[in-house]
């Protein structure tokens, strides 16, 4: 069975989070700040492959966000004042580099969503595209899965969409209390609070059972 029994692929969108060179490549980490991308590098050529094979098996729409410059300029006000403290800041160079993808490529009519914040609601046009594609069902994979995709998720459930977290395709820093936190999610706080989890394999499975 699926994971939802309505979803459909009219109505159900995979999006891809922050699979770009500040999120991912290893020129990007910052070592001193314990800030390395090992474990999402894995990660990738396997989304590379589901994203794929979504297209290809399912056919609904597949989204990928990527980031405006992470500087000062092209952020939030809160977020600006969070990093006042020196034990969060973590601002970009703002180079171009840092926000091209790393090991998946938009295609065709895959859409792209541009944000400053980690909640890609935070930018109107993705709810707007949503809404307008008459989606109600989101796959979510990317980075981080205690940044990001935490705040992508808790963002559009309370917009009221439906969430599968494909839980070996959603990744964060190789840090160990990230490494933890990231697993207590996918275990207890997702699949009570915000959605459904199972791995992409599992995923596709289930989903050509029922078709």
């Amino acid at each position: 069975m699926k994971p939802y029994e309505k979803m459909t692929k009219d109505n159900t969108a995979l999006v891809v989070i922050d699979i770009v060179n500040s999120c991912c490549h290893e020129k990007c980490e910052t070592p001193e700040w314990n800030i390395s991308y090992s474990k999402i590098r894995e990660m990738v050529p396997k989304l590379d492959k589901f994203i794929e094979e979504f297209r290809s098996k399912i056919g609904g729409k597949v989204i990928f966000t990527n980031l405006t410059p992470w500087t000062k300029e092209f952020l939030p006000e809160n977020i600006n004042e969070l990093y006042t403290d020196p034990k969060t800041t973590y601002y970009g160079d703002g180079s171009d580099f840092e926000n091209e993808f790393c090991g998946v490529t938009p295609k065709g009519q895959d859409i792209v969503i541009t944000k400053n914040n980690y909640d890609t609601f935070s930018n109107p046009e993705f709810d707007t595209i949503l809404k307008k594609n008459g989606i109600r069902y989101i796959v979510m994979t990317g980075a981080f899965t205690d940044g990001c995709v935490l705040a992508t998720v808790c963002g559009g459930f309370s917009r009221g969409y439906n969430f599968v977290i494909l839980k070996d395709l959603v990744e964060t820093t190789d840090l160990k209390i990230r490494q933890e936190l990231a697993q207590y999610l996918l275990d207890y706080t997702f699949p009570i609070l915000y959605g459904k989890t199972m791995a992409s394999g599992e995923f596709l499975e289930n989903w050509g059972k029922s078709e």
